[in-house]
């Protein structure tokens, strides 16, 4: 059963910017770009300045669910994943995700500067990418936006920095072979945890260069070998072959595929 039919989300939307300090609401996530099960959860990103009022935002949510609900102040979470709350609203699940709009807007500029930086946070083994920030602005869908702050900066993020994309591409030069160097002594340890490791690192950031080059926002890990792989720029079979690493622990075909990626970022 397709569970849209249990949540009108343009009318959560507007209630949701009824509560104080939240400055706009954005749809995000799979539901955002039209990739959706029937059963994929709402990402809503709670955009917000100061401090949203967590206790209107708790009656809401008592008012949804008919329970109790755990809405977290900002930072709950973690330094990078904010806050917020999951909540089962009509048999659809529905996150409330909280996001600085004064933190989306300063990262923003560090994009078109070239600059990011990558942070620890439980639930992302590759670190949080600091340009997934305005990514999810960028790829989201507004639903509500009552001084059209949202608008405008999505608006500026029309086009994906080049400065952004000369960073993405120039860690992939460099940090792979490092690593995969690194995990040639694993392997001669027979450190195979260090080696998947060392693996997964510079796969991530051979994805992350294939989307910088492509001009496309990945906004966590989730999916993001079979995203790369559809892109123009990727090699043949890139997501097979990135994939096919994790069983084999073939560092040959991992500098093969580095060569290749890199061959495509030229």
């Amino acid at each position: 059963m397709d569970l849209d039919v249990h949540l009108d989300t343009e009318q959560l939307a507007q209630r949701l910017a009824g509560v104080g300090g939240v400055v706009g609401v954005c749809l995000g996530g799979s539901r955002a770009r039209g990739t959706h099960r029937p059963d994929s959860d709402y990402d809503f990103g709670l955009y917000y300045r100061g401090r949203p009022d967590t206790a209107a935002l708790r009656a809401l949510a008592k008012e949804l669910t008919g329970a109790e609900v755990d809405v977290t102040e900002p930072g709950a979470w973690g330094p990078w994943v904010d806050g917020g709350a999951w909540l089962t609203v009509g048999g659809a699940r529905v996150d409330w995700l909280y996001r600085d709009v004064d933190r989306v807007s300063r990262l923003w500029e560090d994009c078109r500067e070239g600059r990011y930086e990558i942070g620890t946070q439980p639930g992302h083994p590759l670190g949080v990418y600091s340009h997934s920030y305005p990514g999810e602005l960028a790829t989201g869908r507004i639903l509500a936006d009552p001084t059209g702050e949202l608008t405008v900066l999505q608006g500026d993020m029309a086009h994906y920095p080049a400065a952004l994309r000369k960073a993405l591409v120039d860690a992939a030069r460099w940090e792979p072979d490092f690593v995969l160097a690194g995990a040639a002594k694993g392997a001669a340890r027979g450190d195979s945890f260090y080696v998947a490791g060392c693996l997964f690192r510079a796969v991530g950031v051979l994805a992350q260069a294939l989307h910088a080059q492509a001009g496309s926002w990945p906004v966590n890990e989730k999916g993001i070998i079979a995203a790369a792989g559809e892109l123009p720029c990727a090699p043949p079979d890139f997501a097979a072959r990135a994939h096919a690493l994790f069983t084999t622990h073939d560092l040959k075909a991992a500098a093969e595929l580095t060569e290749d990626v890199l061959t495509r970022c030229a």
